[in-house]
């Protein structure tokens, strides 16, 4: 393994040095520093053109400049703007924190929906759902994304803004919405007649239950999770996790599973003080050694069960424990909606069309973090149903293969239960095309979605790479360009190990 690491490593390092150069070079050919004096009318143009050669070196051959720009990059310095006068470590800064976001909130819905809802069409081959899936999938894959973008902010922001000020939803609105999915789920647990009937007519219910409760408590103008959704949601989470993970069959999993909701439950009101007193000093850091708590915590009352298979008991702890402490902090974001949308910054509007943040909104952790999500919702839904539509073809065809190999036919044959060939033999063989697409579809994104950055106005990585070109500026260009490069290096590497990771029949020191 290390030598496979340091084998690639040398070889990704070669390429990065080589790949370098082409992009200095094309990058120097490409822009024109001196574009807008050639075009004044000033008495003293000669001179300032002049003053720019000297400056940015333009006398000097190309391979010598890129030679004194690789000794910099090398040492640490990213250089300049010419035009800004700013540092490009600094330009960088801001901009990969605003991409991360985005990446990280879109990249993580799509795989986790685009594969769910890809196995789940790929089980139920060749029926109704399946067909509507596909074709789903395939409208949303040739939908530009600009188009995307332009509705959402019609629909989403414009809309959904306007609605706030009298947000009622009509009772034949709210039937429909319930007919639609049930009619869903219905089609996706499959089964005779009567199974989808009661299926569809379940799932129907549960929809009008919600949308009343969201309605008749104000929901609109206040959103929260509050102790009763937070206790449907926790238990949901724990019979999901435990079917997921190892059966309903499996009592201490499923005890486990119950038990981390029912604590996480408890502490929903004592975690309101802790929030309260963690106020001034609270940070993402702070969020994230929660979540690493909450996980300990849940493997612990997994461990506490015992028995034989301990081992998958404190996995499922672990796996209630994260999305349910996720619920208490999302519902204590939410909790200041009321004063987010009434600030003076805001006035009524929270659905935000551009930018990554409101001007002049002040505010502690709490109000900062909810402007965040605000912000992000409607470009990270963008992103989200681009990349949806692949994994879920991916997905599905990945799940069509593996469920047609003879180990699938030997594991049926042996008498192990359906959960067992499709959860342990089936999704994780499944996975290992995916090993590829997603590291590298995560660099691509790093590299800035630029037309969804350019139409929601986020100065992403995107954003600062086609204004920077546009003004010339050859130091943040190639920054952005050996950045990106080397993040694809690195994620075919990881993609590498990936398969090692779910397939032991690879050997990267082969």
């Amino acid at each position: 393994m290390l030598t496979f690491i340091v084998r690639r490593t040398l070889i990704g390092l070669g390429i990065l040095l080589i790949s370098s150069l082409i992009m200095y070079v094309l990058v120097d050919f490409t822009i024109d520093p001196l574009e807008n004096l050639r075009q004044s009318t000033a008495p003293n143009k000669e001179m300032q053109i002049e003053q720019r050669i000297d400056l940015l070196q333009l006398d000097e051959p190309v391979l010598l400049r890129y030679v004194w720009w690789l000794g910099a990059f090398v040492t640490g310095d990213l250089g300049t703007a010419w035009t800004t006068n700013r540092e490009v470590i600094d330009i960088l800064g801001g901009a990969i924190v605003s991409t991360i976001q985005l990446v990280t909130a879109s990249t993580v819905l799509a795989i986790f929906l685009g594969i769910a809802v890809g196995i789940v069409s790929a089980l139920r081959q060749y029926t109704t759902f399946d067909y509507l899936i596909t074709f789903i999938s395939f409208l949303m894959y040739s939908l530009p994304s600009f188009w995307i973008a332009v509705l959402l902010k019609q629909w989403g922001a414009i809309g959904f803004n306007d609605f706030l000020r009298d947000p009622v939803v009509a009772i034949p609105v709210i039937l429909g919405i319930a007919v639609v999915m049930g009619f869903l789920w219905s089609l996706a647990f499959g089964g005779d007649a009567r199974r989808r009937l009661i299926t569809g007519g379940s799932a129907a219910g549960v929809t009008i239950a919600v949308l009343l409760y969201i309605q008749l408590s104000g929901w609109w103008l206040e959103p929260n999770i509050g102790p009763v959704l937070l206790i449907i949601s926790s238990l949901a989470i724990a019979f999901t996790v435990t079917t997921l993970s190892t059966g309903l069959k499996n009592r201490r999993s499923l005890y486990t599973a119950l038990t981390v909701a029912a604590l996480g439950i408890a502490l929903w009101y004592p975690m309101q003080f802790a929030f309260y007193y963690l106020t001034p000093m609270m940070n993402w850091a702070i969020v994230i050694g929660l979540g690493v708590l909450a996980a300990i915590v849940g493997g612990v009352v997994g461990a506490l069960y015992r028995g034989p298979d301990w081992r998958q008991s404190v996995r499922t702890g672990a796996l209630t424990a994260v999305p349910v402490a996720a619920l208490i902090f999302i519902d204590r974001v939410m909790q200041v909606w009321p004063a987010y949308s009434n600030a003076n910054a805001i006035d009524g509007r929270p659905i935000p069309t551009f930018g990554d943040r409101t001007p002049n909104l002040g505010g502690d952790f709490w109000v900062v973090t909810l402007d965040q999500y605000t912000h992000l919702l409607l470009p990270t839904i963008s992103l989200m149903l681009l990349s949806f539509a692949g994994y879920t073809r991916y997905a599905r065809g990945s799940m069509l293969e593996v469920m047609n190999q003879d180990y699938i036919r030997t594991a049926r044959a042996k008498g192990l239960t359906e959960r067992t060939v499709v959860m342990r033999h089936g999704f994780r063989n499944s996975l290992i095309p995916m090993a590829t697409i997603v590291p590298i579809d995560i660099i691509t994104l790093i590299g800035g979605a630029i037309i969804t950055e350019n139409i929601f106005a986020r100065p992403g990585m995107g954003q600062m790479f086609i204004r920077h070109l546009d003004e010339n500026d050859i130091e943040p260009v190639m920054a952005y360009l050996l950045i990106v490069a080397f993040l694809a290096i690195v994620a075919n590497i990881v993609a590498d190990l990936i398969y090692a990771v779910l397939d032991p029949r690879i050997r990267v020191n082969a």
